[in-house]
């Protein structure tokens, strides 16, 4: 188990007092005078250190018998960067949980995911979190319902099934526990939004979401890359935002993603409200929102070399996936062909095996989903226009992934998975490197035989050989994905521009 900074009782006492944003979502006060729980930088007067106790979530502030901060919206926090930094079994957990998987599946079928006995879950969870599985997916439903109730019309009983509820009453039971108001008065509350444009009708309505971060985020490189590497059909950059259509678990989406000084606006339009939670969460993982920049930063300023170079444009992210599987298939299309090249490939794949879905936006360009392992399964590897070896390489990864021998998700342990991707024929370090990086989000994966970072690390100076590179590079863990950013940055390649 993992000591948590909320045990640090003088270091968090700092941070409330100083109002520091940097620490949301690390831990969360409680004050016991008035039984609420905040964010650290909540902008009330703090309240006297003896007054004051930490929790590592806000499920754990919930079971103590605290409620949500009317002021700072406590449960709208980034999330833990916890979570996407470490390869242990709590931090597996905690990123399928806020995949639905509890939801979905129940605390059973997270177990499984992991490898461990309900108990051992359970057991784990609450040493470090304070809270089980059941209390931090009830959390995550209360904070969904929220949105739901603050940023739609939805009538309370939709937001109920919604929000992953089983019955009104638990719905109306947990609002008014956790944020101490009836649903109604919540939306009652909640300031009026100036509407966005109708849909169509028969079209699900669209839901205009604010998703928060920790600054700074530099978002050219991030932006730039999604947009560079867009398949058509599936992404494309149009008006300022990134947009994609969305596999998800009780229907498909489609989602608008643009950079803003303070947050990420994201539009979202869903074929079934469930899966909004869900979505949410992937795209937070795509875009990396949850990251530490600070933590990151501060260690690859470290570096003579880099400390220029993170100056500069402090906040990189690494762009991640929405799917992992896809992104795995993307990666071997990719191999050793230009970004215009896996681009073409993987739009022939998608026009001839991908799902057809209808743009909620009349002149937007999004007309398939991107095809599933089992949609590929029956593909013909002679059909695709790629070298021999590379056919093989592509069968032979829909096969894995169809029949369950390779599992590439949230909860996957990114070592195991790493060593099944080299031990199949094709994938050398490179592919299984940036699928560890872009996919599982490792923040650790390191590409040292990527022509583009041996162009970059020798223009500045540094060894340009992948294993002096990879031995320089042991002074940036765990944060070399990071490192891998900015030295990609060093290029004027599209991937590295925000579009115009």
């Amino acid at each position: 188990m993992q000591k948590g900074m909320h045990t640090d009782t003088e270091r968090c006492v700092r941070a409330v007092r100083s109002k520091d944003a940097r620490f949301d979502g690390w831990f969360f006060t409680a004050v016991l005078t008035t039984g609420i729980y905040c964010r650290p930088s909540c902008p009330v007067v703090p309240p006297k250190p003896e007054n004051m106790v930490f929790h590592p979530s806000a499920a754990a502030c919930q079971q103590a018998g605290f409620r949500a901060c009317k002021r700072c919206r406590p449960d709208t926090s980034p999330g833990s960067p916890e979570w996407n930094q470490r390869a242990d079994a709590v931090a597996r957990a905690m990123r399928l949980i806020a995949d639905g998987t509890v939801d979905r599946e129940g605390v059973p079928g997270l177990a499984a995911r992991l490898g461990y006995s309900t108990r051992q879950v359970e057991r784990q969870l609450l040493a470090e979190l304070g809270a089980g599985p059941l209390a931090l997916a009830r959390a995550q439903r209360a904070q969904t319902a929220r949105l739901l109730i603050e940023t739609t019309t939805l009538p309370m009983a939709e937001i109920a099934f919604a929000a992953g509820f089983s019955s009104v009453r638990t719905f109306n039971d947990t609002v008014r526990e956790v944020f101490a108001l009836a649903p109604s008065d919540l939306r009652a509350r909640a300031p009026k939004r100036t509407p966005g444009p109708a849909a169509a009708p028969g079209t699900p309505a669209a839901l205009s979401l604010r998703l928060p971060f920790r600054a700074p985020l530099t978002p050219d490189n991030l932006f730039g890359h999604l947009a560079a590497t867009a398949v058509p059909g599936v992404e494309e950059w149009r008006d300022g935002a990134y947009r994609r259509t969305l596999r998800l678990p009780h229907g498909h989406g489609f989602v608008a993603l643009a950079p803003r000084p303070d947050h990420i606006a994201c539009r979202l339009t869903l074929t079934d409200p469930r899966d909004l939670t869900v979505a949410i969460s992937r795209c937070r993982r795509l875009l990396d929102l949850d990251a530490d920049p600070v933590a990151v930063d501060d260690r690859l300023r470290t570096d003579p070399v880099l400390a220029p170079l993170v100056d500069k444009a402090p906040g990189r992210r690494v762009p991640r996936a929405v799917d992992e599987a896809e992104f795995a298939v993307r990666a071997v299309l990719g191999q050793q062909v230009s970004t215009a090249a896996a681009r073409t490939h993987a739009a022939r794949l998608v026009t001839a095996y991908g799902e057809p879905v209808d743009d909620p936006d009349p002149e937007g360009g999004l007309t398939h989903l991107f095809p599933s392992p089992g949609a590929l399964a029956d593909l013909d590897p002679g059909t695709l226009a790629l070298p021999r070896a590379r056919r093989a390489t592509f069968a032979t990864l829909v096969r894995v992934l169809v029949d369950g021998s390779l599992r590439l998700g949230v909860g996957s342990d990114w070592s195991e998975a790493r060593a099944k991707l080299l031990a199949l024929p094709g994938f050398g370090p490179w592919t299984a490197d940036v699928i560890a990086m872009r996919a599982l989000g490792d923040p650790d994966a390191f590409l040292p035989t990527d022509l583009g970072i041996r162009r970059a690390a020798r223009e500045l100076g540094l060894p340009s050989t992948p294993a002096a590179l990879t031995a320089h590079a042991a002074a940036w863990r765990p944060w070399r994905a990071y490192a891998v950013q900015y030295l990609w940055a060093t290029d004027s390649h599209p991937i590295n521009l925000l579009p115009t």
